[in-house]
């Protein structure tokens, strides 16, 4: 939610109410008071005021009290305008705060003027591939870790690839499933299902594994066809 200029009601006192102010006023927001008019308010130890603002229709994050919040908080990388978020549906802020941790030793520095050289060029991509299917699929070609755009190496030249850029063929990629558990795949394996257009498998293939592929990827039980449709195609065998 974009807050900057938007009033977000804070009640409480403390290091925890003071950790939250930086948080909102980092992000633009006007802090004000409980009786003020907003949409969003933080509550730190009091269930009275929590009860108040939501009977006003207000959504509430109420701290460390997952079960009376309406809305979370997660652990944010900033990298100019990339910004990743780690949630746990404010179960664990300790375990989020900790992958956060994780990630910011792998993101570059520079990683907010890849994503800004991407949005200068959004309309020369668009031109070089007006189909969203070929389009979505180049860019993630060119993302992909080794590709030219790998966002992890630290060298963003859009302009030299797009002068470069070719329409991708098909692509299949075939694994051996050897179990129902998706933390036994290979990183190769999650890495293609993350981008698949089109995931074929066999009948027993566990749903935890499907899910592993993009939201929006068509799955379909049974084997590829000879002549492959356009896209990264991903064959999944079972082997157990």
């Amino acid at each position: 939610m974009r807050l900057r200029g938007r009033p977000v009601i804070l009640i409480g006192t403390g290091e925890m109410a003071a950790a939250k102010r930086r948080l909102l006023e980092r992000a633009g927001a006007v802090v004000v008071g409980e009786d003020a008019q907003a949409a969003l308010a933080i509550v730190v130890d009091d269930e009275g005021a929590v009860a108040r603002l939501k009977a006003r229709g207000v959504l509430v994050n109420a701290v460390d009290r997952p079960d009376l919040c309406d809305f979370t908080l997660p652990a944010i990388v900033e990298r100019g305008d990339v910004i990743v978020a780690v949630g746990t549906g404010g179960v664990s802020a300790g375990l989020a705060a900790a992958l956060r941790q994780r990630i910011e030793a792998w993101l570059p520095a520079d990683l907010g003027a890849l994503a800004r050289a991407l949005h200068a060029a959004r309309e020369r991509i668009r031109a070089r591939y007006p189909d969203g299917g070929e389009r979505r699929r180049a860019i993630g070609a060119a993302l992909a870790p080794g590709g030219v755009l790998d966002p992890l190496a630290g060298d963003g030249d859009v302009e030299g690839w797009l002068a470069g850029a070719e329409a991708a063929p098909a692509r299949l990629a075939v694994f051996a499933i050897t179990s129902p558990d998706p933390d036994q795949l290979t990183l190769a394996a999650a890495r293609a299902l993350a981008q698949a257009d089109r995931v074929y498998h066999a009948p027993g293939i566990a749903a935890a594994i499907l899910d592993r592929a993009r939201a929006d990827a068509v799955r379909i039980a049974g084997s590829p066809p000879a002549e492959l449709p356009p896209g990264i195609i991903v064959h999944l065998e079972d082997r157990r």
